[in-house]
């Protein structure tokens, strides 16, 4: 008589200790087709379930070995058990190694120089951040790998953030309720990096600051308007600016995002011939400006420098600076008359409609402006599918002034 071996039980032990941690896993990595689907809250709330889960599997297991596994035949065992080790194997991998808090962990030490006693190289793409009179500098190469700074601007909380996978920053307060939060890097969904708060567990996307699902799902954390530049610039503007400076815990991660702030995808494309074709990761500038949001091309940007541009009512001036990597929005109107601006042969900004020069934060310098200043507008730079996916509606400038499209 053959004996009751009650595979239901094993099989169904595997599936709950496994299963779940590994389609997590896979949910909240870029793994081919994981980004595209609709899953956040399944991530979310398998989360939540998966440490159950997995007792009431490895309960299961231990009543099988217990009760059953030696009614095994010999090459019944053998593979009950072999699959058993292989799948112990997939707990690091869901639980370590993609692990995204494991992958990408908090800095150790956070630590900021003078420009005087600076070692970040002026030529170092930074997210700078003004509050009171106290500047700050986040290099862009060590946000990429940390993903998130959890610091203070004087006497201003603000979590610094920037995901590599859709290229772009965004400085928010910290402050839930209330209350300020200690934030953890979950993983990413659609390519953007989701972070949760410590109170409510939320989970929020880094590109917009919403909350995607939790507590305070539709809720949205208040910006904080920062400045994308290299760091030469940034201390132009901000002399007396303290730079955050590498953690040497890091140096190899660090390392990996070399070059990462100058090339963009389709100059390492050897088969693309056109570079200056539109691809998924092609770079544009973005703004928002009374909820109508708008994207520039990068690289005709690069090769126009200026433009003088108008979304809805609002009139708009995006410039370069001189090295091509630091970059600026303003509202062009003063006083009520809308200025339309040009760089002259010494390379300063000047108005057309009186002559006056204007310095790169916006600063009438020369003229019969002097003393009067653009109003700053926050803009973005970011991945062109990234931006698109957050903000569908977007009208997009693709190198001709008066040309206005959605982007496909």
């Amino acid at each position: 008589m053959r004996n009751n071996t009650n595979p239901l039980l094993f099989w169904t032990g595997i599936f709950l200790l496994f299963f779940p941690g590994l389609l997590h896993a896979y949910l909240l990595m870029p793994f081919p087709g994981s980004q595209n689907l609709e899953a956040i809250k399944l991530c979310y709330y398998l989360e939540k379930i998966i440490l159950p889960l997995r007792i009431i599997g490895g309960l299961m297991l231990v009543w099988y070995l217990v009760k059953y596994f030696t009614k095994n035949t010999m090459r019944g065992m053998i593979v009950k058990g072999s699959v058993f080790v292989l799948l112990l194997g997939s707990l690091y991998v869901t639980d370590i190694e993609y692990k995204a808090s494991s992958m990408f962990e908090e800095p150790k030490t956070v630590r900021f120089a003078n420009a005087i006693e600076n070692k970040v190289p002026e030529s170092y793409i930074v997210l700078g951040v003004v509050n009171n009179g106290v500047a700050k500098a986040y290099p862009l190469i060590y946000l990429g790998y940390h993903h998130k700074v959890q610091d203070n601007v004087g006497t201003l909380p603000v979590l610094v953030t920037y995901c590599t996978m859709c290229r772009t920053g965004r400085v928010f307060s910290p402050m839930v309720n209330g209350a300020r939060q200690t934030f953890r890097l979950v993983g990413a969904r659609h390519y953007n990096a989701i972070i949760e708060d410590q109170t409510t567990g939320s989970w929020w996307y880094q590109a917009t600051g919403e909350a995607a699902v939790g507590p305070m799902a539709g809720a949205k954390l208040n910006d904080v308007y920062y400045e994308q530049s290299t760091l030469g610039a940034w201390l132009n503007k901000h002399p007396s600016s303290l730079i955050l400076q590498p953690d040497s815990h890091f140096r190899s991660d660090y390392d990996d995002l070399k070059n990462y702030d100058r090339k963009q995808p389709v100059d390492k494309d050897s088969t693309l011939k056109n570079k200056d074709s539109l691809v998924r990761k092609s770079w544009l500038v973005g703004v928002i400006i009374n909820k109508q949001p708008k994207g520039y091309n990068w690289r005709k940007l690069e090769k126009v420098r200026l433009l003088n541009d108008q979304v809805g009512t609002t009139p708009l001036l995006i410039a370069l600076e001189n090295d091509s990597l630091t970059f600026h929005a303003w509202n062009r109107r003063i006083d009520g008359k809308d200025l339309s601006f040009k760089i002259d042969t010494a390379g300063q900004l000047t108005d057309k409609e009186t002559a006056s020069v204007w310095d790169w934060d916006g600063l009438c310098t020369a003229g019969t402006e002097k003393g009067k200043r653009l109003t700053k507008v926050q803009a973005y730079q970011e991945y062109r599918h990234s931006w698109l996916h957050f903000h569908p509606t977007t009208l997009f400038w693709e190198g001709e002034l008066k040309m206005l499209s959605y982007l496909p």
